[in-house]
């Protein structure tokens, strides 16, 4: 006759369990060393009787190196999650706290235009305008600085200028005195350059008649008195351009 088919519970009878479960378990950890070789497997077991007495069977020389691996292949996974998850939340809150450190500075900005002050007390206002008297003394301060550093700029300038003013009178007064009288009075030379006739068009071209009478050369017996008197005039100087010679 074949064996019956054992109902899966847990037997009531103290020694039957006790001998089901030494049989059992010589069973398992038999197929557990036989799956090992013939699989090539690494296998780890460890049984825990009801009186709480270890029985254990691993197919490599250290179980601790065995529970390290699956702890590694269990728990390894999902660190990277955990990690996400607790960087988005970090950066969440930073989120936050930026939020309300710029609704704080935007609110400030507003109470220093002079907006949405009626809602604040006498304390409030006072410190409010000691914030905005120091800030002014701040900026006056600067512009007296720059004020200053301008100022100081242009007296640099001013000394350069006037060393190359010294410099220029000193080559001046080495180059002779004639040269300095000319350039103090501002008397030069200007030589006259005639401007050039007009064009003449074609259709308007007019033949010169000569003059028979017209003496080339300067003759002392022709000039008259108003002559003289005009080119005195022109010329108060003494100095006679030539054009008028």
């Amino acid at each position: 006759m074949g064996r019956g088919r054992v109902e899966l519970k847990r037997i009531e009878n103290k020694i039957n369990r006790q001998v089901t479960f030494a049989k059992r378990r010589n069973g398992l950890l038999k197929k557990a060393y036989e799956l090992s070789i013939l699989c090539d497997a690494e296998v780890a077991l460890i049984i825990f009787s009801n009186r709480g007495k270890l029985y254990e069977f691993c197919s490599t020389s250290s179980m601790a190196k065995t529970l390290e691996k699956y702890n590694s292949y269990t728990y390894g996974a999902l660190e990277p999650a955990q990690t996400e998850i607790d960087a988005q939340q970090s950066n969440y809150q930073e989120y936050l706290k930026l939020k309300s450190k710029v609704e704080v500075l935007q609110q400030s900005q507003r109470h220093f235009l002079g907006e949405e002050i009626a809602d604040l007390g006498t304390k409030e206002l006072e410190q409010l305008e000691h914030q905005l008297d120091f800030s002014l003394k701040k900026i006056r301060s600067t512009k007296m600085q720059l004020m200053i550093d301008q100022l100081s700029e242009l007296q640099t300038k001013e000394e350069v200028l006037l060393e190359t003013n010294r410099n220029l009178r000193m080559k001046l007064d080495e180059s002779g005195p004639s040269m300095r009288s000319s350039w103090e009075t501002g008397e030069q030379s200007i030589p006259y350059n005639h401007p050039p006739p007009p064009p003449q068009s074609e259709g308007f071209f007019e033949p010169l008649h000569c003059n028979n009478s017209l003496q080339i050369g300067y003759n002392p017996s022709s000039v008259t008195v108003e002559d003289t008197a005009t080119a005195s005039a022109l010329a108060p100087s003494g100095f006679i351009p030539g054009w008028m010679l």
